[in-house]
Formats: structure tokens, sequence, C-alpha cells
């Protein structure tokens, strides 16, 4: 029979397992889950198992179920497989698409992003105005990643656009710096100023 003494190294792994499992449940990503898992079923084990309760035998199952876990993880497409189905940090956000699930004003408010992890629920601010529930929208800020701002897809600029509008001003001021002819010209080896040529 176990006494609680051998028991408590694999109830600790178990425990801790299913603690890292609650916790990616609830953040989006998946960075634990292969660990969690190997922590949560070598525990499994050395609770049913007593005799393989021991810190050698639990090492080795850690490193086993953690190396089946993350097959398991890439071969299911869990998560997008290797990582496209996951952000991997707050700027991967600028640009994705999602609906309003709760109205967002310039101060609150719920979207639901396409592609956003685990948990794909974000707080998210409006650039301007109310955007309805239901109403598509696209990520043009994601400070950070836990306030996003969003704006609505309906008649709304998009990055091609922003990008557009960014270059026909840079060309647009690059013409009128041409238009308006040298400020400088050289004679003798020395600048002349316009006011200095009068």
């Amino acid at each position: 029979m176990a006494t609680p003494a051998s028991l408590s190294l694999p109830l600790l792994l178990l425990v801790v397992g299913a603690g890292i499992a609650v916790l990616e449940a609830i953040a989006p990503g998946a960075h634990f889950i292969v660990v969690g898992t190997a922590l949560f079923v070598a525990g499994l084990v050395g609770v049913l198992f007593p005799p393989l309760g021991g810190p050698l035998p639990l090492a080795v199952m850690v490193l086993g179920f953690g190396a089946i876990a993350l097959y398991g993880y890439r071969e299911l497409r869990l998560y997008g497989g290797t990582g496209s189905g996951r952000t991997r940090d707050s700027a991967s956000l600028r640009g994705r698409t999602g609906r309003v699930t709760e109205p967002v004003t310039e101060t609150a408010g719920q979207v639901k992003l396409v592609g956003g992890g685990f948990n794909p629920f974000y707080a998210a601010r409006s650039v301007e105005g109310t955007l309805p529930v239901g109403e598509e929208v696209v990520v043009v800020d994601p400070g950070g990643g836990n306030v996003i701002t969003v704006e609505s897809l309906a008649g709304g600029l998009d990055d091609i656009d922003r990008a557009l509008a960014a270059g026909r001003a840079a060309a647009d001021r690059e013409v009128a710096t041409e238009a308006e002819g040298p400020v400088e010209t050289e004679v003798g080896g020395a600048d002349v100023g316009e006011s200095e040529r009068a």
C-alpha cells in the first residue's frame, strides 16, 4: 500500500499539470500546453501506480509524455499546428479581423477575433463612434494585446489603404520640395544663400 509520502511528488505533478492546463484555457497562445500535459499524465501514472512514483521514473515519464504531447500537438494541428493559428505576440494581432460581441465604443467593448488563440475574446476600443454587435472589424492597434483598437470593415480604411495614402503624401511632399528649387547655390567653392545673392 502506498504511503502519503510516496504519493506527494506524483500528486504535486498532477496538481501543477492541471493548473497549467487551466491557465492555458484562460490565456491564448498554447505556450505551456505540452508541459502541462506531460506533468499531468506523469503525475496521474505516479498516483495510480505508486512504484513508478519515484523522482527518476517521474522524470523519465515527464520527458516521454512531453515528447508524445509535442508530437500530437503538431500533428493534430491543435492551435493551427506549427503556430499559424495562435498569436505569437501582440503585434501579430494587427490586421486580424473579427466580430463585435459587445458594443464597442471609444472607451469600452469586446470583440471575438478570427484566429485569436484559445480565448479569442479581447477587450476593444473603437477608432471613432460606436460599433454594434455583429459588426465586422479589423485590428488597427494591438495595444499590447490587453485592449485592442478596432475599426469597422464596412467602408473603413485597411492597412493597404493607409499605406497607399502615406505613399501619396510622401510623393506629394517630394514634388513640392522639387518645385521650390534649390535654396542655396555654390559659387566659387562657397555656399551663397538667397539673402546674400540679393
